[in-house]
């Protein structure tokens, strides 16, 4: 069975590609947590994140940006403390934003429905013949990126928004001969 070569054989990295990278993601609070994970792999791989997923998930509250949105210095220092996770102050603030700024979002629109209007509520369906030929961000990531900065979230780079749109599904990335490629992109067809 063919696959994207990023997870390598990894056990860990297998499942994750091949039952969540790519598959359409429409829940306004999943959204948030994939895109806060992204931003704490800044400068890591994705698998120190994914091996350390669990803790992220207890250590933010189950990643509710409504009680995280509520935190401040004792809950910071607190973090900082947590071996379980990435232990960086600039990132772990920004959570604390990032969750203020979803409210804003979600009270207005659905941070769900902002961010899948910029595909029209559909992924894009890529068809990369090798893994080279997938972009590490785009225009589009690029645009993302400085409009959830305008509505004050930190951590969101185009590299790194790319990297989130391809995890939950906005775009189709798994290179054609990937035994996951048809399945996701089926997905995308689907929703209802």
């Amino acid at each position: 069975m063919e696959r994207c070569g990023w997870p390598g054989d990894d056990p860990l990295y297998v499942a994750y590609h091949d039952t969540e990278w790519g598959v359409p993601e429409y829940d306004s609070r999943a959204l948030w947590e994939k895109l806060i994970l992204d931003g704490f792999q800044a400068g890591l791989s994705w698998i120190t994140i994914l091996r350390k997923r669990d803790n992220f998930r207890e250590a933010f509250a189950g990643f509710d940006p409504n009680v995280v949105a509520d935190w401040g210095e004792p809950e910071v220092a607190r973090l900082l403390q947590n071996p379980g996770i990435i232990r960086h102050r600039g990132k772990i603030e920004a959570t604390i934003t990032n969750a203020r700024a979803w409210q804003e979002i979600e009270a207005q629109q659905g941070f769900d429905r902002f961010l899948w209007d910029y595909v029209g509520g559909e992924p894009i369906q890529n068809a990369w013949a090798t893994q080279q030929e997938v972009p590490t961000q785009t225009a589009l990531s690029e645009q993302i990126s400085k409009d959830l900065k305008k509505a004050g979230f930190r951590f969101c780079g185009p590299t790194i928004v790319y990297a989130f749109m391809e995890a939950v599904g906005m775009v189709n990335d798994h290179i054609v001969t990937c035994h996951r490629h048809g399945p996701v992109a089926e997905m995308g067809k689907s929703r209802g």
